[in-house]
């Protein structure tokens, strides 16, 4: 199946490229989401009509990760937790509950903009925790696990 990206997709391609991808990631993943549409002659001429809003929406979106970015490099959070007296959690911080403490920081961010590839935070401790913000903009956060 072939598509018009309408915005930058990870690994896929930018805005305005025709790409081929797999029947189902198009019908129920891209075109749904607004991500693409299908690569008609029609559906052609109406994106290269929008193509310059399109493309304004994008540096928009871009310029806002990157203050959001600029304005994270500067919070450490600290998550208080019950843990017993070799510093295990009773239970595990997560995606969830670093968005939440984010955001009372000051930065609001989303819990799917959390990026936990080793899973929920079970020991007391500071970890690097990585925020992605847009499909370019990457940053890390501090956050800091301290028992009750």
């Amino acid at each position: 199946m072939e598509v018009i990206l309408l915005e930058k997709v990870e690994n896929l391609g930018d805005l305005g490229d025709k790409v081929n991808v797999k029947p189902g990631y198009g019908r129920n993943f891209l075109i749904p989401g607004g991500k693409a549409t299908a690569a008609t002659a029609e559906n052609i001429a109406a994106f290269e009509a929008r193509r310059a809003e399109l493309e304004k929406h994008a540096a928009e979106s871009l310029a806002q990760a990157e203050s959001r970015k600029t304005a994270l490099e500067n919070i450490a959070v600290t998550i208080t937790a019950k843990a017993g007296e070799e510093g295990k959690l009773f239970g595990s911080i997560g995606p969830a509950d670093i968005a939440e403490a984010v955001t009372s920081a000051g930065v609001a961010i989303e819990k799917k903009e959390v990026r936990m590839p080793e899973g929920p935070l079970r020991m007391t401790g500071e970890y690097e925790v990585g925020v992605h913000l847009h499909t370019d903009v990457n940053t890390s956060l501090k956050v800091t696990v301290e028992a009750e």
